[in-house]
């Protein structure tokens, strides 16, 4: 049984708007594995986004095919979830109610919905603010209630769209090391949008380089730093050895437009030695 979890073969997104047609995503080509954290990293208004929306079911592709367990992928389902940038908490539910949504949704039985939400909300560090609204929430705390949400839909697939984008330096460095200690307890199987590249490095197995418009793979980077990672690692001169090589990927790369089909694909494998050795 292969161990492929998401498909994304040949597939390009196109938009027609003010009676022209915009050519989003060109030819995207790369596989997830079950449990992988991937990074799409790539420049503002590259089509990442697009791409993880397409993903996620919620945009249609204009030619290629997602598949998701082999099976294709033509509108949202229980398996795949979308963490948006923008918190996306209903105002008038608290942070429990936020998170019980989901669970309503799939019928799940009120003492079960309970436990399971608890089980989350203290999983990211909620514990104190189960019964507070979110105007009582800082931004940090409000994009907790939002991946606590997530997580407790039990999806295997987690789609995050650059979620801690709107964060000050310090929550977003908490906050990505909060999903750091998370994935490791759940491994669940991660899209992670950013144009990061230090965040990128710190989170994934995996960072897959997009050009600019239309988005195209450009060359694909194994990041082999131990798990679990520590804040110490973004310090380390194999860190910045790595941040190194994908800055010239992302501003050196192929000319704009330019695809990189399978067999020309640069990959680099990136290896480290554990922190403190």
């Amino acid at each position: 049984m292969s161990d492929v979890y998401l498909e994304v073969d040949n597939v390009s997104v196109s938009f027609q708007t003010a009676g022209r047609v915009i050519e989003a995503v060109r030819d995207a080509n790369f596989t997830v594995r079950r449990g992988e954290f991937i990074a799409l990293l790539g420049p503002s208004g590259c089509g990442k986004t697009t791409l993880l929306h397409a993903i996620g079911g919620l945009t249609s592709i204009s030619e290629g095919a997602i598949r998701c367990e082999g099976t294709t992928v033509n509108e949202p389902g229980p398996e795949r979830i979308v963490v948006f940038q923008e918190f996306s908490l209903f105002k008038w539910r608290t942070a429990r109610g936020n998170v019980e949504f989901g669970l309503e949704c799939k019928r799940i039985p009120s003492a079960r919905r309970r436990e399971i939400t608890e089980t989350f909300l203290r999983l990211v560090g909620l514990d104190e603010f189960m019964d507070a609204y979110p105007h009582q929430l800082s931004g940090g705390m409000k994009q907790r209630v939002a991946l606590a949400r997530a997580l407790a839909y039990d999806s295997e697939l987690l789609l995050m769209d650059e979620p801690f984008a709107s964060l000050d330096a310090q929550n977003r460095i908490v906050m990505q090391s909060l999903l750091l200690r998370i994935w490791d307890q759940l491994h669940k199987t991660v899209v992670f949008v950013t144009h990061d590249i230090d965040e990128a490095i710190f989170l994934s197995d995996r960072i897959i380089v997009m050009s600019a418009r239309p988005g195209t793979i450009k060359s694909e980077f194994k990041i082999s730093a131990p798990r679990p990672r520590t804040l110490e690692y973004l310090i380390t001169p194999e860190f910045m050895e790595v941040k190194r090589q994908v800055f010239r990927s992302v501003q050196l790369g192929e000319p704009h437009g330019g695809a990189l089909n399978h067999e020309s694909m640069r990959t680099f494998s990136l290896m480290t030695r554990p922190i403190g050795d």
